[in-house]
């Protein structure tokens, strides 16, 4: 019940006679009253008062996921309210997600879109005309905008042309948009006239430092002229991530040495260092710039008046150009960089710094691994093993070329690992064991030390090291290194502190951490990390081991994929390949790999429709045990589904989750994916379009490997020993 406590001129919402929400004004009323105004404005006035526009409370101060006509997006800077769009959880639950959109108070502000607490997606600053970020957004018929930024308030609204239009900003936490809505009487539907984030360049500093981002180009990151990518090899796999460092670095010692290079079309950087002066112009803020070592580049704030100068301080982060619509940008670089730039455009605009930066940066990278191979070791506290020298690493077939990455010492490994004590083992397989450890400068590690009789040769070794060294992409493991010394084949990783997802799913205490909203992001991350192996990157690449105990797991529980010992490279036009020697993992395998040795993009959709399975259910696939019938998981998932009652599937700690119509989906999606027949089956692709959206899916055929198992737990065609807790991948490898 809702009503007024004419006391205190507060609404309160009751339920059961308990308050379970109110307002809270600071000033009381002799006459309260609640007005619903035509806006959509829920206001509480004193009905004595002659200003009818002095409100105790209103609710255009404290939106949800709707900014209507008329509202204040931004901050009342004499109250400290910050009017702030904040998603639904999803379309049926109304309670705040983690998806927000809000201004930000920097000198020079600008409003942001955030997951969390991560930038998703970031506005740029309001230029006179529009927000830097949206040069599309223009005089139009539907709606009149404005940008206010005093001393008192910090804010954006709008109002609209015709009272007959009727439109709204709705911000959407299933799928990461602000859309603006106009109510189209005729069809009566509501139709999306804009949409932010607009492309891929719109992804919060996609390209990373010093680096702009263009759409129409491909790839759509550079770096910015008189800049080189911070590392050349992974700016070449397309993992722009570290961005771009200067060619030559700043003379601050003699501001003369300096000067700008005018970009034109540009979003502007992040503002969070900036300086800000709305009252001088751009003669006396390049002076200024120049004056401050620390300046980076500089700008016209208002670009309608040609007027106020903003100055960034440190890297450039966040930066797009557009075709048209964008603004000048000057960025600061040694006198050298602008001849040399000026005689590059003498010749046609061609632009060598950074390809001879890159050479060098190879060149360097090759002698270092020669030379780091070159180097014998021995340590007192490692047991004595043979020198390794370059002539064993040639017999062994790994080129140095082949590496493409850092080759560490054994020695370095040893001290890290604490010479691989019990203390510091973190995992065991039938591969051999894994080691957390501590490099000198601090960086954390995770050290996979193949046993002698994981059945992994140098063979596989070199398929591992060369496949992981040119893949880089945020849902797959990162591989930081290698070590081939004497009888010792290592792998060097970045250190997952969460371990692997089948720590968790299959962990009575540890699943509950994980409530669907986190499964549900895992398993689009596994998506998204697979449709990069199978379409997107530079190679087409089969996994072949797909398995919960090969997602690794962040800190912010992030799925990597792991483990790509098994893999196996595609030809650009080849379909499907066959072998006589099976790898992988029974439970995860697809019947025509398991009995046939064919393998193809739809084998490993089979194994991942199994580990959607695991996921929602919190069970094994192999192994899985259910007193009223001797059927694996997938049989048990597929009876469940003919009977029509699938949710029986849902992990104890999620069943009673609101989110039961998406957890059907993705149980439908997961039957989809292990169809007896490959063609049957969807591609990566269509699963992320599955997930994410509701589009209408075909009923699942009966699923391969539907009926039982023999045996218990994991194992393999070499019978392995195998733990409780482990999975035994098969470990009869072909040769490549």
């Amino acid at each position: 019940m809702l009503r007024m406590n004419t006391s205190t001129g507060n609404l309160v919402l009751t339920q059961n006679g308990k308050v379970v929400w109110s307002t809270t004004s600071l000033r009381k009323a002799e006459s309260p009253v609640a007005l619903l105004l035509d806006s959509g404005n829920l206001v509480v006035r004193d009905e004595k008062d002659a200003n009818i526009e002095a409100y105790l409370w209103q609710s255009f101060d404290y939106p949800t996921d709707t900014f209507l006509p008329e509202m204040k997006f931004g901050w009342d800077l004499r109250t400290g309210i910050n009017r702030k769009l904040t998603a639904w959880k999803s379309p049926d639950d109304p309670s705040p997600s983690d998806f927000s959109f809000g201004m930000v108070l920097h000198t020079y502000p600008e409003a942001y879109m955030m997951k969390g607490n991560q930038k998703f997606y970031r506005s740029g600053p309001w230029n006179g005309l529009h927000s830097s970020g949206s040069p599309h957004v223009k005089a139009n018929p539907i709606y009149d905008f404005r940008f206010v930024f005093n001393e008192a308030e910090v804010y954006y609204t709008y109002s609209l042309k015709n009272s007959s239009v009727i439109s709204r900003l709705v911000l959407n936490g299933t799928s990461y948009v602000r859309r603006r809505y106009v109510w189209i009487e005729s069809t009566q539907i509501w139709e999306v006239y804009t949409s932010v984030p607009l492309d891929l360049c719109d992804s919060y500093s996609l390209c990373g430092a010093n680096a702009n981002c263009v759409i129409s180009d491909s790839p759509v990151c550079q770096c910015l002229k008189g800049f080189k990518p911070k590392s050349p090899q992974a700016w070449s796999s397309m993992d722009w991530s570290h961005g771009c460092v200067r060619n030559k670095e700043l003379s601050c010692e003699n501001k003369h040495m300096d000067g700008f290079i005018k970009l034109p079309e540009m979003k502007t950087p992040d503002t969070t260092h900036t300086w800000l002066d709305q009252t001088i112009g751009l003669e006396e803020c390049r002076a200024k710039c120049l004056d401050n070592c620390s300046c980076m580049a500089y700008a016209n704030s208002d670009i309608s008046e040609g007027t106020g100068c903003a100055m960034w301080f440190g890297d450039l982060i966040d930066v797009r150009q557009f075709s048209d619509g964008g603004q000048d940008l000057y960025v600061r670089m040694d006198a050298s960089e602008l001849e040399h730039t000026s005689e590059s455009h003498k010749k046609g605009g061609v632009l060598v710094a950074v390809t001879a930066s890159l050479a060098v940066a190879t060149v360097s990278g090759i002698l270092i691994v020669l030379g780091l191979c070159y180097r014998k070791k021995s340590r007192a506290n490692v047991k004595e093993r043979s020198d390794f020298s370059i002539r064993s690493y040639q017999n062994s077939g790994i080129q140095e070329a082949d590496m493409d990455l850092p080759v560490f010492d054994l020695s370095t490994i040893a001290k890290a690992t604490n010479n691989f004590t019990i203390k510091n083992k973190i995992g065991e397989g039938g591969f051999g064991s894994v080691y957390r450890g501590t490099l000198a400068d601090g960086l954390e590690i995770a050290v996979k030390r193949l046993s002698e009789s994981s059945g992994q040769g140098l063979t596989e070794f070199k398929n591992e090291v060369k496949l992981i060294a040119k893949l880089q992409h945020r849902n797959l493991v990162k591989l930081l290194g290698c070590c081939l010394e004497g009888e010792e084949k290592m792998l060097v990783y970045e250190y997952m502190i969460n371990g692997s997802l089948n720590s968790f799913i299959f962990d009575q205490e540890k699943s509950e951490l994980l409530d669907w909203s986190k499964r549900f992001n895992i398993m689009c991350g596994i998506t998204k990390g697979l449709l990069y192996l199978h379409q997107d990157s530079r190679l087409r690449i089969i996994h072949r081991d797909l398995k919960a105990s090969n997602v690794l797991l962040d800190n912010e529980l992030n799925p990597k994929i792991s483990d790509f010992g098994m893999a196996r490279i595609f030809g650009g036009d080849q379909k499907e390949g066959n072998t006589r020697r099976i790898v992988g993992t029974y439970g995860y395998m697809a019947p025509e790999y398991a009995t046939d040795g064919l393998f193809s993009v739809k084998s490993d959709v089979f194994s991942f429709g199994v580990l959607l399975m695991e996921i929602i259910s919190g069970k094994r696939s192999r192994g899985y045990y259910n007193q009223n019938h001797s059927q694996n998981l997938i049989g048990h998932a597929w009876d469940l589904w003919k009977k029509g009652r699938p949710l029986e599937l849902v992990d104890k700690s999620i069943e009673n989750s609101l989110f039961q119509s998406q957890i059907l989906h993705c149980i439908h999606v997961s039957l989809l994916c292990v169809q007896q027949n490959p063609d049957d089956r969807p591609g990566m692709s269509c699963v992320l379009l599955m997930l994410v959206s509701e589009v209408e899916l075909p009923e699942p055929k009966q699923p391969g490997f539907f009926g039982k198992y023999s045996g218990e737990g994991d194992s393999s065609t070499s019978k392995q020993q195998k733990s409780s807790t482990n999975e035994i991948t098969i470990t009869l490898l072909e040769a490549r």
